[in-house]
């Protein structure tokens, strides 16, 4: 009988066998059909989004060998904010943690203006600018730059640099080259914000219901969560913290929901008027292992176990009452033994629960507070975060200024 064709089988045409037992076994495929090796294969792997970056900046350098360095800048609408996040660049990264209001930056404003990128072949025409973030790329060294905008659904929320040491070389074949490769970190770095996104909009749809139930405003969480990313810049900035751009926002993003376990807590614990008795209380401090339980649920129903940064948020909801002396819960936690987020956490939401009104107490001056989270350091909180936010008092007033409660407002 004439074989049939397989296409399994490289370079021949077995005889049909008579049953399944008798079916021959494959030829060794050939090597040189699978000797190429994926030079962005890191994009397929659960890493983080600096190595799949520094993947992209190592392909793209194989084609434009003058490109040095890649970054990507967050924006914040709320707070017209542009954050550096994440970047690729070898030897000295000055630009790190760098943020600055996007109207004081006529010419990216311009791009959004426009609706085109923005190409400079020489950054010598902005030599007398005053902007630090214009001093720190002529200190470094750069002399041309093309900035890109990302979209998300048509609405904006970043930019990618691509920045050289060299002029003149952004050519139009160059710039198509390019083109692709930002609209390749603009996807990368977008399906990881959305399911960042996607993750924290489902705990805080959860999170809202507690709010149903639980006074605290909104604007609780908007200030809380802006005293984190302080915080943590801060923490960043001086060296008393090991922390990238990028677990930054996360500790943003998902300081918010540190109590989403309030939601398993009944209403005559949560909505309480008077004092707790023991035996209540140690049913509220539940809500702390109740809301890692919720998070893993949530994130195995939404695929996104493997998501980067997931453990942030595991700690911010599980440890933010631990304490530095060991006497917090749920599981007695002593000074670095409590994840650093949660230490952020704890000291951004006690202040905030101090400096703001409550039906059961009036509102303290930050002068108060922060004197109390002065007097409360080492023995609750941890040292340097309490004296972080201090050092920010002024940023602390402008949070404060913008997200007022509903009440203060009338």
């Amino acid at each position: 009988e004439q074989g049939t064709h397989n296409p399994l089988v490289v370079g021949s045409t077995p005889t049909r066998p008579t049953n399944l037992l008798d079916m021959p076994t494959e030829q060794e495929p050939d090597s040189g059909l699978y000797g190429h090796a994926d030079a962005l294969d890191a994009l397929n792997k659960s890493v983080s989004l600096e190595e799949k970056l520094a993947a992209i900046h190592e392909a793209l350098y194989a084609q434009l060998d003058f490109v040095d360095r890649i970054s990507v800048a967050a924006y914040d609408r709320a707070t017209d904010l542009l954050k550096t996040f994440l970047a690729s660049s070898p030897g000295r990264n000055d630009l790190v943690r760098h943020e600055a209001r996007l109207a004081e930056l006529p010419s990216l404003a311009e791009i959004l203006r426009t609706g085109h990128s923005r190409v400079v072949n020489d950054l010598g025409i902005f030599h007398k600018g005053s902007h630090v973030h214009t001093r720190i790329l002529e200190e470094e060294g750069y002399r041309s730059s093309y900035t890109f905008p990302m979209y998300l659904d048509g609405s904006f929320w970043g930019f990618i640099f691509f920045n050289s040491r060299t002029s003149g070389r952004l050519s139009a074949s160059a710039l198509r080259v390019l083109d692709v490769h930002a609209h390749l970190i603009s996807a990368v770095v977008t399906a990881e914000m959305l399911a960042v996104r996607v993750l924290a909009a489902a705990i805080k749809t959860a999170h809202d219901m507690v709010h149903y139930r639980d006074p605290e405003t909104g604007a609780h969480i908007d200030r809380m969560s802006r005293y984190a990313r302080l915080i943590a810049q801060h923490l960043a900035a001086t060296g008393a913290a090991t922390l990238d751009d990028a677990t930054i926002e996360r500790i943003f993003e998902f300081a918010p929901l540190h109590d989403i376990g309030k939601l398993a807590v009944p209403d005559r614990i949560l909505l309480k008027a008077g004092r707790l008795s023991d035996a209540e209380r140690e049913e509220m401090k539940q809500h702390t292992v109740r809301g890692l339980e919720m998070i893993e649920a949530i994130a195995h129903n939404f695929g996104l176990e493997q998501l980067d940064g997931l453990d942030l948020l595991r700690h911010i909801a599980e440890s933010h009452h631990e304490t530095m002396d060991g006497g917090g819960y749920p599981h007695g936690l002593h000074a670095r033994e409590i994840p650093l987020e949660a230490r952020i956490v704890a000291v951004a939401d006690v202040f905030d629960a101090l400096s703001s009104a409550r039906p059961y107490k009036p509102s303290w001056s930050n002068h108060e507070a922060f004197a109390w989270l002065r007097r409360m350091a080492r023995s609750k909180f941890d040292e340097d975060c309490v004296e972080a936010l201090v050092f920010n008092a002024k940023k602390v007033e402008e949070i404060q200024a913008q997200f007022r409660d509903a009440d203060k407002e009338r």
